[in-house]
C-alpha cells in the first residue's frame, strides 16, 4: 500500500469537502476546515497541481500494485473532479459582479475583463509588484506600531491618482497591515492609485470607539500626506476593509466629520468618496452597543457602497451585510453595489483568485463610477 499517497489523496479529498461545504461543528474540526478553506478555496489549483503530481510519482515509482491502491487512485481522480467544480465556481465570481454593477450603477458599467492567468495559476501568492513601492510603517498617530500605516504608489509618482485605505480584519484583537487585501492594493497602485493600509488599535485593551477613531485618522493623513506619493490634492478617497475592517471602514463612512470620534482632530475633513466592504460583519460591535452597528448608522447622504460577501462565508452569515445594504437602500440617495459571491468562504480577498481579481476588476469598475459622479460640475 502506497502509505504516503494514500495520505495525499485523504488530504485533496477533505479539501475539496471543506471547500465545497460550510463546516460548523466543534472548534478542532471548524479551525482546520477553517484554514483549509481559507487557502483552497480561493486556489484549489494548487492543490489539484499537487494531487496530479503525486499520483504521476506513485505509478512511475511501481506504487500502484493493489486493489487498495487502484481504489485510491479512482478516489484521487474524484478529487480532482471536485477541485476543478472549486475551481469553477470562483470562476461564476466574474459574472456575478458585474451583474450586480449593472443593476446597481447602470447597464454597462460592469465591464469584462481577462483574468490574468499567469498570475492566478503560477504566482497566486505573489502579490507584490515592480512597478509598485512599498513605504511602510509611517506613523498616521501616537499609539505606537499600531498607529503605523504602509502606502503603495507607483514607483513613478504619476500625479493625480485616488486614494485607497484599507483596513484589515482580526475580530478586533489581532491582525496586521500587509496581509489582507494587498492584490488590490497593488493592482490600484500600479495604476497610479495612492494605496494606503493601516493598523490600529486592539480590543481588550483599546475598546470601540479607539478603532473608528484610529480609521479617522488615517483618513485625514491621507488627506494631509497622500499628495506627497502622487495623489490629487482633491483626491477622491475610498475606505475599505476585510471583516472586521470591513466594520470600520462602514462606520467610517457613515460618520463623516463627526467631532466624537475626532478628538483633538474635529476640523479634519473624515468624508470619503466611496466604500468597499470585503466579507465585513456589519451588526453591533461586541458591547451590543446598537450605536456601533452600520444599519443604524445609515444616513440620506451616505456615500456609495460597495458590499462584497460570500455565500458560504462561516463567520457572518449572508443576512448580516444584506441588513445594511437593505437599510442603505431604503435611506441612502447614493447607490449600492451588492454581489454574494457564489461559493466563497471568508477571507477570499488574500490570493490571485479567480474570484478574487474579477472583485477586484469590478471595485475598479465601480472607482471609476465613483470618481466620475464625485468630479462632476453639481459635486464640485
Amino acid at each position: 500500500m502506497a502509505v504516503g499517497y494514500l495520505v495525499t489523496v485523504v488530504l485533496a479529498v477533505l479539501i475539496v469537502v471543506f471547500c465545497l461545504v460550510r463546516i460548523r461543528g466543534p472548534k478542532p474540526l471548524f479551525y482546520f476546515s477553517y484554514r483549509l478553506g481559507l487557502v483552497f478555496n480561493e486556489i484549489p489549483h494548487v492543490a489539484l497541481y499537487a494531487l496530479v503530481a503525486s499520483t504521476a510519482l506513485a505509478f512511475s515509482e511501481g506504487d500502484i500494485t493493489t486493489t487498495f491502491d487502484r481504489v485510491n487512485v479512482g478516489v484521487a481522480g474524484a478529487a480532482a473532479a471536485g477541485l476543478v467544480v472549486v475551481t469553477l465556481r470562483g470562476m461564476r465570481a466574474a459574472s456575478v459582479v458585474r451583474v450586480a454593477l449593472d443593476d446597481a450603477l447602470g447597464v454597462g458599467t460592469g465591464t469584462h475583463r481577462r483574468p490574468p492567468l499567469a498570475r492566478i495559476l503560477l504566482r497566486p501568492v505573489f502579490r507584490r509588484r515592480r512597478d509598485v513601492k512599498r513605504v511602510s510603517n509611517l506613523s498616521y498617530g501616537d499609539a505606537g506600531r499600531r498607529n503605523l500605516l504602509d502606502v503603495y504608489h507607483h514607483r513613478s509618482r504619476p500625479e493625480g491618482g485616488s486614494v485607497m485605505i484599507h483596513f484589515h480584519g482580526g475580530h478586533y484583537d489581532q491582525g496586521r497591515k500587509n496581509t489582507q487585501s494587498l492584490p488590490l492594493l497593488y493592482r490600484l497602485a500600479s495604476q497610479g492609485w495612492v494605496c494606503i493600509s493601516a493598523n490600529y488599535r486592539l480590543r481588550p485593551d483599546f475598546p470601540h470607539p479607539a478603532h473608528l477613531i484610529d480609521a479617522k485618522k488615517a483618513i485625514a493623513w491621507a488627506r494631509e500626506h497622500a499628495a506627497e506619493y502622487g495623489a490629487a490634492p482633491a483626491a477622491a478617497v475610498f475606505v475599505a476593509g476585510s471583516s472586521a475592517g470591513g466594520h470600520m471602514a462602514a462606520q467610517a463612512a457613515l460618520t463623516p466629520n463627526e467631532p466624537a470620534y475626532q478628538p483633538g482632530f474635529e476640523e479634519a475633513d473624515t468624508s470619503v468618496t466611496a466604500a468597499v466592504v470585503l466579507n465585513g460583519f456589519l451588526a453591533e460591535y461586541f458591547d451590543g452597543d446598537p450605536a456601533t452597528s452600520p444599519v443604524n448608522l445609515v444616513r440620506t447622504d451616505a456615500p456609495p457602497f460597495l458590499i462584497a460577501h460570500g455565500d458560504l462565508d462561516e463567520l457572518v452569515d449572508t443576512e448580516n451585510p444584506r441588513a445594511l445594504v437593505t437599510a442603505l437602500k431604503s435611506v441612502s440617495t447614493s447607490p449600492v453595489v451588492y454581489a454574494e459571491l457564489p461559493g466563497a468562504h471568508h477571507a477570499f480577498d488574500l490570493f490571485h483568485s479567480f474570484r478574487f481579481e474579477a472583485l477586484i476588476g469590478g471595485v475598479e469598475d465601480f472607482a471609476a463610477w465613483a470618481t466620475a459622479r464625485k468630479n462632476r460640475p453639481e459635486n464640485t
